[in-house]
Order: C-alpha cells, then structure tokens, then sequence
C-alpha cells in the first residue's frame, strides 16, 4: 500500500528545498487550472458546432490565446529564476568540503581541517544493521552541523558522476578535471541519503550518498577524532 509520502518529494530539511517544493505545488495549480480550461473550451467547441466557427474566426480570440500564455509564462519564470539565483549563490560557507566521485565510491576531504578526508563506500546487505537502509548506506558517512552553511565542491577522478541529496534540493554533476560549488544550510539533525545521479559505469546504482547532520558539538568532536 502506497503512503501519502511516496506520492511527492522528499522533506525538506534546507531553504533550498523548501522553495522548490513551493514551486512545484505553484507550478501544478497552474497546469491544472490551464488544463481545465482547455479541456472546457475543447468540449464545448465540439457539443456546439454552429459557434465553433465565430469564435475560431474572432480576433478578440485570437489575442486572448496569444497574450494569456504569456502571461502565464511570465509567474513560472520569475520564481524560478529566483530560486536558481538562490541555488547557485554561495555567499560565505563556514564548512568546505570536497566529494570526488570514483567508480564507485565517493571520497570525501575537509579542506579546512588538517588530515580529514575517508573514502564511502556501500555497506554490502550481509552488514547492515536493524534501521539501516539497502543500497543507501555507507560505511563512512560525510557528517556537517546544522543550521551553518556549507559549501560543497565537487569533482570526479574518472567519468562523470553527480552527487545528490534529493532532502537538501542540491546536485552537482562530478566532472574530471572541474571543480563544481554548491552550498546549503540544513535546518534539523538527522542522516539523509542520495545517490549519484549519472550513469556512470556497470555499478552506478552502487554508489550512494549517505549524509549526517549534527549539532556543532557533534562535529567538532567528530572532527577531532579524525584529526588525531
């Protein structure tokens, strides 16, 4: 039986993904409200024929079809071109980060810490434990405080790949020789996972992405334990 949850996204636990889902349900009351009226005048050229031909012949309707989608157009792009200037702007991240897609693991290093870097793989289904999810989790995850902006940058040491994490509303494909920025700002604690979202070889449904949010004390000492 199919939850409510699996019928839309992920919650959002970023400012990012929390405008993205509010224009998705702006976008769908749109298309639903230009379906329907579509749908209506369809129907009721075809129930009545003898009016079909006045109101297809008429320059008042002819102007209405031009300059109404138009109109239309134009409440779709300046949110979302909103929403991409927001998605692409990183402003001044407290945390950097560097993920580099291999095939097919990612490794992860803390550029603004001495000796953090560890490479993720997944966790074969002999060793998962009770909680733990199949083909999502990893044995090392990438951990980050909440409510601090983070700055990701992502590169590839040999094909394309692209790291995801449908919660936070990023993606960022994994490109050799390129280095590629995103940032975000989580709102809660808790682990998310994406997966790399570019076909990248015979195992790229075997490289997923498993994130940990934690407070600030959680990090640094997680910090330090890598550091020693």
């Amino acid at each position: 039986m199919m939850n409510w949850g699996q019928l839309g996204f992920t919650d959002a636990i970023s400012p990012t993904m929390t405008l993205l889902s509010a224009f998705h349900d702006h976008a769908l009351v749109v298309i639903i409200l230009i379906m329907s009226l579509v749908s209506y005048a369809m129907v009721t050229l075809m129930m009545n024929q003898l009016s079909c031909r006045t109101i297809s012949e008429a320059q008042e309707i002819e102007t209405i079809w031009t300059i109404l989608p138009a109109i239309i157009l134009l409440f779709l792009a300046f949110p979302s071109l909103r929403i991409l200037y927001l998605m692409d702007e990183v402003s001044e991240p407290s945390v950097t980060v560097k993920a580099i897609g291999h095939q097919w693991y990612w490794s992860y290093e803390y550029s603004d810490f001495l000796d953090v870097s560890f490479d993720a793989y997944m966790l074969p289904t002999d060793d998962l434990q009770e909680g733990q999810f199949r083909l999502l989790e990893v044995d090392n995850r990438a951990v980050f405080p909440y409510n601090t902006e983070v700055r990701i940058l992502v590169t590839a040491a040999d094909v394309i790949h692209a790291w995801t994490i449908p919660s936070l509303g990023i993606k960022a494909d994994a490109v050799p020789g390129r280095l590629n920025q995103m940032g975000f700002i989580a709102y809660r604690p808790g682990v998310f996972y994406g997966q790399c979202s570019e076909i990248c070889g015979a195992n790229h449904s075997f490289m997923p992405i498993a994130i940990e949010i934690v407070d600030h004390q959680a990090f640094t000492s997680w910090i330090a334990k890598y550091s020693e």
